[in-house]
């Protein structure tokens, strides 16, 4: 719902009302989606980010509203609402969304799980985890982890397996060939580069309406990477990629176009 913000006081009448109609969904009529919708309310409208993380948590905690634990973790990872960040707290509020099948949670954990940068004390790197949650969201619908997965499947992982997954990685060693072994004796593989996996996930991506992504399936089509050489396919796609581009850019003229107007839902 948009409300013009020249007509300053009918647009203040109808905040309150809304702000009172979310506030009874919540507390009197124990709705999830409602309290999800207060939490948006006092977040966006009166840009009250300490009652809205309360709200977002309660609703995860109290309801199993995955939306809610994923905005209860944005809070947490950007110590927002008058909160200190709380990497380990965002990961548990991450994981919960994801394993309500919330897209974007399941987005958020497995970035921190691969990250190089979250790998310290507080959460522990884990390649195998973070490629679940990242399939997971994929499978969802999540453009993004598509893209994410497709590029680490190009280029593969190395690094410093977790305590959980050196077992797996020694008996995999014992298995195989250690040829190159000496090479990098404190790298190890943690992911092994696949360039057919690489472009099924780039390809999904680009379903999803990825740019990126279709602008790689068009490169691998044109290069024959992880698929069959095709000019053709890779014209069609790269032309795909431009054309995303375009709506992109005419869907940000419009927003600016909406200065003025505010979403109150």
């Amino acid at each position: 719902m948009t409300v013009n913000s020249k007509n300053a006081p009918e647009a203040l009448e109808l905040e309150d009302k809304m702000g009172d109609h979310y506030r009874y969904g919540c507390f009197s009529q124990k709705k999830p989606d409602v309290c999800h919708q207060l939490g948006d309310y006092l977040e966006t409208v009166k840009k009250d980010n300490d009652k809205a993380r309360k709200i977002f948590r309660s609703t995860c905690d109290d309801y199993g509203f995955a939306k809610s634990c994923m905005k209860y973790g944005n809070y947490a990872f950007l110590g927002k609402g008058g909160m200190k960040g709380n990497l380990g707290e965002a990961l548990q509020y991450y994981e919960k969304g994801c394993e309500l099948n919330n897209a974007e949670s399941c987005l958020h954990s497995g970035l921190m799980h691969v990250s190089k940068t979250m790998g310290n004390a507080v959460i522990e790197r884990s390649i195998g985890k973070g490629v679940e949650s990242l399939n997971k969201s994929c499978a969802l619908g999540n453009a993004n982890a598509c893209f994410y997965l497709s590029g680490m499947y190009i280029s593969g992982v190395e690094g410093t397996a977790s305590n959980t997954e050196q077992n797996k990685l020694t008996k995999s060693k014992s298995s195989t060939s250690d040829k190159g072994s000496k090479k990098n004796a404190d790298k190890q593989v943690l992911l092994e580069k696949d360039m057919e996996k690489a472009f099924q996930f780039a390809y999904k991506a680009c379903e999803l309406r990825n740019m990126y992504a279709c602008a790689n399936v068009g490169q691998m089509y044109a290069r024959g990477d992880g698929t069959e050489k095709n000019e053709q396919k890779a014209e069609k796609f790269k032309k795909m990629a431009a054309d995303i581009q375009d709506e992109l850019k005419k869907k940000n003229s419009d927003s600016q176009n909406q200065i003025g107007f505010h979403n109150i839902a």
